[in-house]
C-alpha cells in the first residue's frame, strides 16, 4: 500500500480514536538528551522510553527520522535496547519530510497514521508543509499529546500486541524477494502461503472492528463498524460474516480481510469487503471475492456489492471490475455494483485456500 491520502476527522471535527498507527521519531534533544555528534554518551530520555515500550504494547509502530550518522545512532540505540523497536529507520541528512513519507509507503499507511515528533520547531514546520496529514508533535509537550485519543486504540487485540513482530517478518519477506531471480510468481510460489476463511466468531471481533477503523485503501465503503454491531450481525441469519487470514513458512500475518453478506432475493449484497493493505503485494486481494461470489452463486443468487468512493479506495474499484461488477446504480459517490457470477476466477496456484 502506498497511501499518502489524508482522512477527515472524526466527526464533529475530533480526532479519531486510534488512528495513529506509527511514531516517528527525531533522536538529538528529543529521543535522547544532547547531540551525538558532540557526545556519543547521550543519554536516552527514560520517560521516552518507556512511551516507546508502552506505545507497543497497544500495537503502535515506531520510527526514525534523524539527520545524523546512520552507524552511530543504531550503535547507539542499539546499547539501549531500543534498536528493535524501530522499523525503517531513516537516519540521513535528507528533509525530515522525505524520511517520513518514505516511513509510510515501507510501512504501507497512510501518512495520517503517522506522529512525528521532534525539538526543533523549523523540523515540525517542514513536516507539517510537505505533509499535512501527518500529526506532528512538539517533544516539550510529548505526554500531553500521548494522552489524546489519537494515540488510544479501542482494543488492544492479540494481534496487536505482535504488530512489530509482523512487519519485522515483513521485512524478511521483501528481502528475499529482492534476492529472489525470477518473476513475481516464481517468488510468490516459494512462499507457501495459505488463505483460511471461516465464519467470524466472538473472538474474532475485536481485531474485525479494529479492521475496519485501520483498513483504508481497500475499504469498499469506508464504514467502520463497533464491536457490538458485527456481534450482532454475526449472529444474525440475514448475514454473513466472513474473516481471512494468510500466513506462509516466515510466519502469519494475521487477520486481514473482512467481508459482509445480507443474503436475500434475487441477489446477496456485499455490505463490506476490506482487505489489509499488507498483504497487496501477495496477489490474494481477490481471494476472499471470488469465494463470496463461489457462496451467492451455489445459492442461486446474483451478487451485489456496496461501494462509497473514499478518494482513498480506488483500488477496490478496481477490484470489483476486474471481477466482472459493473454500475447497477449511483448516488453521488455510492454506487451499487452487480456482478451476474459468470467468472469466477480459481485462487492463484501457488496458493492454498482452506475454507473452515
Amino acid at each position: 500500500m502506498t497511501q499518502a491520502e489524508t482522512e477527515a476527522p472524526a466527526a464533529g471535527g475530533k480526532p479519531r480514536r486510534g488512528r495513529i498507527k506509527c511514531v516517528v521519531w527525531d533522536l538529538d534533544n528529543t529521543l535522547w538528551d544532547g547531540i551525538l555528534l558532540e557526545d556519543e554518551q547521550v543519554r536516552v530520555r527514560p520517560d521516552v522510553a518507556a512511551e516507546i515500550r508502552r506505545l507497543d504494547e497497544l500495537g503502535i509502530l515506531h520510527s526514525v527520522a534523524s539527520r545524523n550518522d546512520h552507524d552511530a545512532a543504531m550503535a547507539r540505540l542499539k546499547a539501549e535496547g531500543l534498536d528493535e523497536y524501530f522499523l525503517y529507520p531513516q537516519i540521513t541528512w535528507n528533509p525530515k519530510s522525505h524520511s517520513v513519507a518514505r516511513i509510510a509507503e515501507a510501512l504501507t499507511i497512510g501518512q495520517d497514521a503517522i506522529a512525528f515528533v521532534d525539538d526543533q520547531p523549523f523540523e515540525l514546520e517542514e513536516v507539517a508543509h510537505a505533509l499535512p496529514a501527518v500529526k506532528t508533535v512538539d517533544v516539550a509537550h510529548l505526554a500531553a499529546e500521548l494522552a489524546s485519543p489519537e494515540f488510544r486504540p479501542r482494543f488492544v487485540t492479540d494481534e496487536s500486541r505482535v504488530r512489530r513482530g509482523l512487519y519485522r517478518a515483513a521485512e524478511v519477506r521483501d528481502q528475499a524477494e529482492q534476492d529472489h531471480v525470477g518473476t513475481s510468481e516464481e517468488f510468490l510460489s516459494t512462499l507457501d502461503m495459505k488463505f483460511t476463511i471461516g465464519h467470524a466468531r466472538q473472538e474474532d471481533l475485536q481485531r474485525a472492528e479494529e479492521l475496519t477503523v485501520r483498513t483504508n485503501q481497500l475499504n469498499a465503503t469506508g464504514r467502520t463498524y463497533s464491536y457490538d454491531e458485527l456481534d450482532e450481525l454475526r449472529r444474525s441469519p440475514d448475514h454473513l460474516l466472513l474473516v481471512a487470514s494468510l500466513s506462509d513458512k516466515y510466519g502469519g500475518y494475521g487477520k486481514i480481510g473482512l467481508a459482509l453478506v445480507e443474503r436475500g432475493r434475487p441477489a446477496w449484497c456485499l455490505r463490506m469487503m476490506l482487505m489489509s493493505c499488507r498483504v497487496m503485494s501477495r496477489g490474494v486481494g481477490t481471494v476472499l471475492l471470488n469465494h463470496v461470489m463461489g457462496l451467492a452463486k451455489q445459492d442461486g443468487a446474483t451478487l451485489r456489492a456496496d461501494f462509497v468512493e473514499t478518494g482513498r479506495n480506488r483500488v477496490m474499484y478496481v477490484t470489483y471490475a476486474f471481477a466482472g461488477f459493473t454500475e447497477l446504480s449511483r448516488d453521488g459517490d455510492r454506487l451499487v455494483l452487480e456482478s451476474g457470477l459468470d467468472r469466477i476466477q480459481p485462487p492463484p496456484g501457488y496458493l492454498t485456500v482452506d475454507v473452515e
